[in-house]
């Protein structure tokens, strides 16, 4: 089989973020990452733009960058974002829009506007047909199908339910629907462990369905109402929230996969896809807090997001000499890299170029 070359800058923590976007963007140039978008093309920059500002996302000064070389080839670019189930900062469009200028990626920052890609509420979508195990048709984010191009550009961090988190997970989940979203989370379901209940009812004013009441002694979750969001578990301060993660992640993970294929049909030619192995965290940026878990290792670019996410991972485990596994969840977390590789999405067989 053929190998994906996956292009490889190298940095560690003591070089700053405007050295990085310089290198960045000579390897974009040089490489011709971006000479798929043409005149007057719509061009969609998915990204991230963090719970808080303590988390590792992706700084603006890249977004920017990649904003002009677009703009020099005639495109239009727009920053982009779907809404979260859970409740927060991110959970509808003008949240969502006012948190990214807080986040410093207004207009005046990066040269170019934020436009949710699934509408006011999430619920703007289209419907994508996939020869998936799963599914036969998934539903993403309407401006992730529309756009005329695409620039996915994550962050590898770990992940409490899929294991990590780099341009799979970002495209499966990140650039779904909410429709998409609630299919993909129905899998993993939580309960509460009444013996650890304080019954502050923070989980009830949180959970997004209205699946919680609080009973005589203790929180009660409807399985029938729940989504499996994990909002609960997010809020939950005293560890009263229990999930059967053995069982799930890797049914979450299959899905990921397959909603992350119809973003890749649907952009065919259209997508390049960059990974920050930077400020890496053991939770992913929609968290607010930050605890690192690795020395910074560098950028990625590739146009197959199975062969990134697999360069990521070796990456991560040769620099920093540990499994992921050992520093963020004790899940089957190359899960999301065998189950493309066994539908026969992208190609885990790669070739790093180092720049």
């Amino acid at each position: 089989m053929i190998k994906e070359k996956v292009f490889f800058i190298e940095s560690n923590n003591s070089e700053d973020d405007p050295s990085r976007c310089e290198k960045l963007k000579s390897l974009i140039q040089k490489q011709g990452l971006f000479d798929y978008i043409g005149k007057n093309e719509l061009v969609a920059v998915k990204s991230h733009v963090g719970e808080g500002k303590k988390s590792g996302f992706v700084r603006p000064v890249f977004l920017k960058m990649m904003g002009d070389i677009i703009k020099d080839k005639k495109g239009e670019p727009f920053l982009t974002e779907t809404s979260t189930l859970y409740m927060g900062n991110r959970s509808n469009a003008v949240r969502h829009s006012m948190h990214s200028i807080g986040q410093g990626f207004g207009a005046e920052n990066i040269g170019y506007p934020f436009i949710p890609a699934d509408g006011l509420f999430g619920d703007e979508e289209m419907e994508v047909k996939i020869p998936g195990k799963i599914y036969k048709s998934v539903n993403l984010a309407a401006l992730i199908v529309k756009a005329n191009s695409l620039i996915m550009v994550s962050h590898f961090t770990g992940h409490l339910v899929s294991g990590f988190g780099a341009a799979l997970k970002n495209m499966g989940m990140g650039c779904a629907s909410r429709k998409g979203k609630m299919i993909q989370h129905s899998t993993m379901k939580p309960a509460i462990i009444e013996k650890k209940c304080t019954m502050c009812n923070m989980c009830v004013e949180w959970c997004p369905e209205a699946a919680i009441t609080m009973e005589e002694k203790a929180a009660l979750i409807d399985p029938k109402k729940c989504i499996g969001c994990g909002q609960c578990l997010a809020v939950c301060q005293f560890g009263a929230v229990k999930f059967n993660w053995g069982t799930g992640s890797e049914d979450l993970q299959k899905k990921i996969v397959e909603h992350a294929w119809g973003v890749d049909i649907a952009k065919k030619g259209k997508v390049v896809y960059i990974n920050f192995l930077t400020r890496m965290s053991k939770d992913c940026d929609c968290m607010d807090e930050y605890v690192n878990i690795a020395d910074d290792i560098g950028i990625l670019a590739s146009f197959d997001p199975v062969a990134i996410d697999a360069a990521s991972i070796d990456l991560f485990e040769k620099y920093s000499g540990k499994k992921l596994s050992e520093v963020a969840f004790d899940l089957p977390y190359r899960h999301q890299i065998d189950y493309a590789r066994e539908i026969g999405f992208g190609n885990a067989e790669y070739e790093i170029v180092k720049v």
